[in-house]
């Protein structure tokens, strides 16, 4: 489980495809920190530490992973956000974060604005009522606030604040990128618990 809070960034150092999958290599600042078998969310994507350097930790992406998710699109020098798991005791900020991502969204704007940057993104119209407005969404693993939805071009904006514009990976975004996108975890139970319910009457 994870917070949305991006505790750092790193920089693919290598990314290889093959017949399962492929092998990600990241370069992370706090690598003398963790430890074979950890779960780290990588750009909002749950993955274990299978292999590590003195400086770097590998990932085995499954196929499936690939299919679902942004991943596929990573390539060396891009930069990533990283969080490792909740610790029992800490702090917690953000909003609850699996680190399952439920959907592969676009960047249809990222602009400055005065202090601040606009990011708008595509969400699938029958998500819609998981978002809700000042509600929460992880975008690339990182936990924003909907600032607004736009249901007719199928749209959600966030206002990014100068702090994670610069220590995340959102510096580098473009229109056409894409990004993982997950929903918020409390109402996707809601949602099965009704759905459920309904099946039943």
């Amino acid at each position: 489980m994870f917070t949305g809070l991006v505790e750092s960034t790193g920089v693919i150092s290598s990314f290889d495809r093959n017949d399962t999958g492929a092998t990600l290599e990241v370069d992370i600042p706090f690598i003398d920190e963790i430890a074979m078998g950890e779960s780290i969310a990588v750009n909002g994507c749950c993955l274990t530490v299978s292999n590590m350097s003195s400086k770097s930790a590998s990932f085995n992406l499954l196929n499936e992973t690939l299919d679902v998710t942004a991943m596929k699109s990573l390539s060396v020098g891009k930069t990533v956000n990283l969080e490792r798991a909740i610790a029992a005791g800490q702090r917690f900020g953000g909003h609850f974060v699996s680190g399952h991502v439920d959907v592969i969204s676009k960047v249809i704007n990222y602009n400055k604005e005065d202090d601040d940057h606009r990011l708008d993104i595509l969400f699938p119209s029958n998500k819609v009522h998981l978002l809700v407005h000042k509600g929460s969404v992880a975008i690339d693993g990182i936990s924003l606030t909907i600032a607004d939805i736009n249901d007719e071009n199928q749209t959600l904006t966030c206002w990014i604040t100068p702090h994670t514009h610069s220590n995340t990976n959102l510096f580098g975004y473009s229109k056409g990128d894409s990004i993982n996108l997950e929903f918020d975890l409390i109402a996707k139970h809601l949602e099965r618990l009704v759905t459920a319910k309904e099946q039943t009457v």
